[in-house]
């Protein structure tokens, strides 16, 4: 039998998961981004990561597949691959997981499924060719990073 105590609350007015272990003396809360910060997280690591044309679509209103579309372009195969590391290592470490990854570097096209986000990064001619924002031209433009 464990001494450990997991707890899971929600505060619905940030749609936060808070969760708290106890172990003997000692409590460690764990906090996940909701799903608005998650998003303009996912931004700044592929900003940082040298990205290019980075868009933040707010689709909810849209779809029910998902709250939010994040966008951008790599300018070859090998910095596609590591942007979508980056993004899926960050996001790990900040307690929200990646619910499914698609496609390879090579490919041209990488899908980080979120659950509430879902992140496509693409090399340029693959952006060109499914143009996404058209696509989804109705969704909100929260932000876009060139």
């Amino acid at each position: 039998m464990s001494d450990n105590n997991t707890s899971v609350t929600t505060d619905t007015t940030e749609a936060d998961l808070i969760a708290t272990q106890t172990s003997g003396n000692s409590t460690q809360e764990i906090r996940a981004l909701n799903s608005t910060e998650s998003a303009r997280r996912i931004v700044e690591v592929m900003v940082d990561k040298k990205a290019t044309d980075v868009v933040l679509l707010d689709i909810h209103d849209l779809s029910i597949i998902a709250d939010y579309f994040v966008i951008c372009t790599a300018s070859n195969s090998r910095l596609l691959g590591a942007i979508a590391d980056a993004v899926d290592e960050q996001l790990g470490e900040e307690g929200v997981p990646l619910l499914r990854r698609e496609g390879k570097p090579d490919s041209g096209w990488i899908l980080l499924d979120f659950g509430d986000i879902i992140c496509h990064v693409f090399g340029p001619v693959e952006r060109e060719f499914y143009r996404l924002e058209r696509l989804w031209g109705t969704a909100t433009r929260l932000l876009y990073v060139e």
